[in-house]
């Protein structure tokens, strides 16, 4: 493992977590005061074992475990949302690139609704479960060179990529100069976060790399040249992380306090518009 505190007078100690989901280990979130952004350290060098567990949700269909349930419940629901919001804009060609496409479901609804469809996922299971709804997915970014996409979507996939800012300018060249990017990612200023601490379960360490605030995504894009036309709230993500966070806090079950703290952090939202996860749609200058 490798650790950045110390090379780095930027960061400074802010929380130290547990991976709650795979080893059980500890790692520590440091401050990067510049950019309001909250990093791993440190960054297992085998972190692709990180992710080799059947309670990793995004890598699976399954339906069994009241988790999994309330998962793919959401999903069903936030896959229209996400359908209606690329809807929204206009473009003649309609094609979109999905990155962490998972087990391909948003593509297929994409498909379905006369988008060419495009998409990548490191996960070789999850690909071969897409591959089964007539979604191929290549595995990253680079089976891509040189091609142009209207829409590029994140869901819940920048926390995890390890280069952030070549990443970031990767994705600019990707996109079409009147394109959209849409970018999903959890937001540690939410009162979710705040509550639950270092029992919030969308630190998810290590898997996530990066833990962002609204000041950091428009810091790091703002380097690349684009800007944050639109940012959106995702409403569900807030009851969603506060039951698993309920389960890490107090190793059972509370349904209702998971639900009333999930409200409680809507409701504050809607004055300081810090929910528990947010969407940010950009464009290029």
């Amino acid at each position: 493992m490798t650790s950045e505190k110390g090379k780095n007078n930027n960061l400074e100690d802010y929380l130290k977590c547990k991976d709650f989901t795979v080893s059980n280990e500890s790692f520590d979130l440091l401050l990067n005061k510049e950019l309001d952004l909250l990093v791993t350290q440190p960054v297992p060098k085998n972190l692709s074992s990180y992710y080799e567990s059947e309670n990793y949700i995004s890598h699976t269909d399954g339906k069994k475990s009241i988790f999994e349930k309330v998962y793919q419940l959401v999903k069903n629901y936030t896959l229209k949302r996400k359908l209606k919001l690329i809807n929204s804009f206009q473009f003649s060609t309609k094609t979109i690139l999905d990155v962490g496409a998972g087990t391909g479901d948003f593509l297929k609804v994409c498909k379905n609704n006369s988008w060419h469809v495009f998409g990548t996922e490191p996960n070789s299971s999850a690909r071969e479960l897409a591959l089964k709804k007539g979604i191929n997915l290549k595995e990253d970014l680079s089976d891509f060179k040189n091609k142009k996409f209207d829409v590029i979507s994140l869901w819940h996939v920048l926390e995890h990529v390890e280069n952030l800012s070549e990443y970031i300018s990767n994705l600019k060249d990707l996109l079409s100069d009147d394109g959209r990017l849409i970018i999903a990612v959890p937001n540690y200023k939410s009162y979710d976060a705040n509550y639950y601490k270092e029992f919030w379960a969308a630190f998810d360490v290590p898997r996530h790399l990066w833990h962002f605030s609204q000041t950091s995504i428009h810091k790091l894009f703002e380097a690349e040249n684009m800007i944050v036309e639109k940012t959106l709230p995702m409403k569900f993500d807030a009851y969603y992380v506060s039951l698993l966070s309920e389960k890490y806090k107090s190793k059972k079950m509370k349904p209702l306090s998971a639900f009333y703290r999930g409200f409680i952090s809507n409701w504050k939202a809607q004055s300081t518009s810090e929910y528990s996860s947010l969407i940010y749609i950009l464009k290029k200058y």
